[in-house]
């Protein structure tokens, strides 16, 4: 009896339609961007170059930057540079929040990367270098950082 109650309860039971779920959130490296990346070329080999851009954060939520890494440098970080009393004093950030809808500006003279330890002598005008953002919640952004003398134009 109670395995002909079984097989009729069993009989009776949806199958082939999925249970209605909420779609998940989107990973916060789809609305995470990095625009205008490029690093200074130096007047000559450096063991040490710098990184600029804008960080902008499309996402609901906030999200934080703890990280950044290269396969052609051996450490990067995001550092600020300040100006207290006359004295420029740059420190190195753990973290750098962007509210919903912000952007980080990294510029010379302000928020910029530090680029440490390269693979290579020299870089050449031109050159793109790939680069990765680390979330706070382990999410991803890969960036194309290109080599320049100067600042691209706004939209390049």
């Amino acid at each position: 009896m109670l395995t002909r109650t079984f097989l009729l309860a069993l009989a009776l039971l949806p199958f082939g339609q999925p249970a209605a779920q909420a779609a998940p959130p989107a990973p916060a490296a789809s609305c995470v961007s990095v625009e205008d990346g490029w690093i200074r070329l130096p007047p000559a080999p450096r063991p040490m170059l710098a990184g600029f851009g804008r960080i902008r954060n499309d996402c609901r939520d906030t999200q934080a930057v703890v990280a950044v890494r290269s396969p052609r440098f051996g450490e990067v970080s995001l550092h600020e540079t300040t100006v207290v009393d006359g004295v420029s004093r740059m420190r190195e950030l753990q973290r750098l929040p962007l509210a919903p809808g912000a952007e980080a500006a990294l510029r010379p003279g302000g928020l910029h990367l530090m680029l440490m330890r390269p693979d290579a002598a020299a870089f050449a005008e031109g050159e793109r270098v790939p680069l990765v953002l680390v979330l706070e919640d382990g999410a991803e952004v890969p960036a194309t950082f290109v080599v320049r003398p100067a600042a691209p134009p706004r939209g390049d």
